[in-house]
This record gives C-alpha cells, structure tokens and sequence, in this order.
C-alpha cells in the first residue's frame, strides 16, 4: 500500500465519521435510551437528544479514520482477484482487524456518550470527570470486549456485503459504481447487519450503563443477553430494533457514501498535483 493511498483512506474515513456521527446523533439518543435498564422516559425520553455529542464530536475522525486505514491496508496485503471466491474472506479480516483498531478509540467516546445520553443533566465533562474518579482509566474501557463482539459480527456482515452489492451493480451496467450508488449499497448492507447484531448492542449498551461494581458491569456478554432474554424475552434483546437499524442504514447510506466520494476526490487531487 502506497503511503498516499494510507494518507488518503485515513483523511477520507475521518470526515466521513465527522459527518454521520453528528447528522445521526438523535437517533442514537433515542435508541440508548430504549436500550436502558432504566427504561426509556426515566433515561431522559425526547429531551436533551444531543446530550453527549461532544465525546462523540471528538472521537468520530480518529476512530474512523483508523478503522478505514487499517481496512484499506490489510485489503491492500491480503489482496485476491474481486472474482476470487476468497475476496469476501479478505473483506471479513480487513473488516475484523478495522474493528480491533478503532474500538481503542470507540469505546471511551462510546462511554461517555451514553452515559450523558441516559443522564442529559450533567454535561460530557462531569461524565469523564465521574468516570475517572469512580472507575479510572479502566472505566473508560468497560465493555471494550462486549463493543469488539458486536462490531465484528457487524462488520463481517456489513463489508462483504457492501463489497459484494457494489461488483453486482458494476456487472449489471458496465462500469464501477458512483458514489451515490456505492451510498445504496452501504445503506442495505448496513440494516441488514444492524438488524441481526441487534442483542449484541442491547449487551454492550447494559454493560457500559451498570453501575460499578454490579454484575452486569463486568462485562460478560453472553450472561447478559441471557439475562436480557430471561427477564425481558425476544422483546427486550431487539429493544431499539428499528432506530438502530433506521440509523445505521442511513449511517450506512452517508458514511460509506462520503468515504467512497472524499476518498475518490481525494486520490484525483493528488493524481493532479502528480502530473
């Protein structure tokens, strides 16, 4: 992989997290909150829906950005023919080792993005502040491995299926898909995906908002949907079924849609500048 192309996988997955992040924040409110232990009214209902943007304002370009580098680059050296059956296997562990990379960075804006979510009256910095004073840095890594074991599931559906949508458009009319399209694609791959992670988020969202010291807290994914599964049933392991999967397929439309643009754009300029 080129260090170009490197510079300009991370510039372009950056703004491309900047932008849907910010434009999809209130919905991932709503969907926190009917994820909550607490219920949705008491965690705050439909007031302070932007409560914890600012975590997430500073956490979005780096962590997309890493996620993006580290996909383009393990594409770049596990490179296969796009009509070798091993393509999607090389999409999962690009998509998979992504994950591993940006949940270093996800997880602590996660944390403190919901917790201001499910508590609007206190600001992002008196949550970092509590966090850090209670639980340590540790705390702002409390279900790091319940948010790897959702994102991986996530990306091994969403990616290959992304990378299989567009090569079936670009066969059926001749040419590499625009990015508008490359937008569509992301966007069907993205609610398919969401929908079937969906108990994974209800695990990682009751793990990062127990309260320390609690069972739930320390981080044990499974118990917990059983738990979830036990007291609540189908209903509960699917609460905020259809904002996430509302969310991420516009996410997806926005977010692989901008990345597939800036990232174009991008390597055009410096062919430019090149010549």
């Amino acid at each position: 992989m080129e260090k170009r192309d490197f510079w300009v996988s991370l510039l372009a997955g950056g703004t491309a997290g900047v932008c849907v992040d910010l434009v999809l924040f209130p919905l991932d409110t709503i969907k926190t909150r009917l994820q909550s232990p607490q219920g949705f009214s008491k965690a705050g209902g439909f007031r302070g829906i932007y409560a914890g943007v600012s975590s997430t304002a500073v956490g979005s370009f780096p962590n997309a950005a890493a996620f993006f580098a580290t996909y383009e680059y393990v594409k770049c050296v596990l490179k296969f023919s796009s009509s070798s059956y091993l393509s999607p296997v090389t999409h999962m562990c690009a998509a998979s080792l992504g994950e591993i990379v940006a949940c270093l960075i996800r997880v602590p804006s996660e944390v403190i993005k919901q917790r201001a979510q499910v508590s609007p009256s206190s600001t992002t910095y008196q949550m970092l502040a509590n966090t850090l004073r209670q639980e340590g840095i540790q705390g702002l890594y409390r279900g790091y491995k319940s948010t790897v074991l959702r994102e991986i599931p996530f990306s091994l559906v969403q990616y290959p299926l992304w990378e299989f949508l567009k090569d079936l458009w670009s066969l059926k009319q001749g040419h590499v898909v625009d990015s508008w399209q490359a937008a569509v694609c992301g966007a069907f791959a993205g609610g398919f995906a969401a929908a079937v992670t969906t108990p994974l988020d209800v695990a990682k969202t009751r793990i990062m908002l127990a309260k320390t010291g609690s069972w739930t807290a320390s981080g044990n994914v499974f118990f917990v949907m059983h738990h979830v599964w036990k007291m609540e049933g189908i209903v509960g392991l699917f609460a905020g079924l259809i904002p996430r999967m509302t969310a991420i397929s516009m996410g997806g439309f926005i977010f692989l849609g901008a990345y597939d643009k800036a990232r174009s754009l991008l390597l055009q300029l410096g062919i430019k500048e090149s010549q």
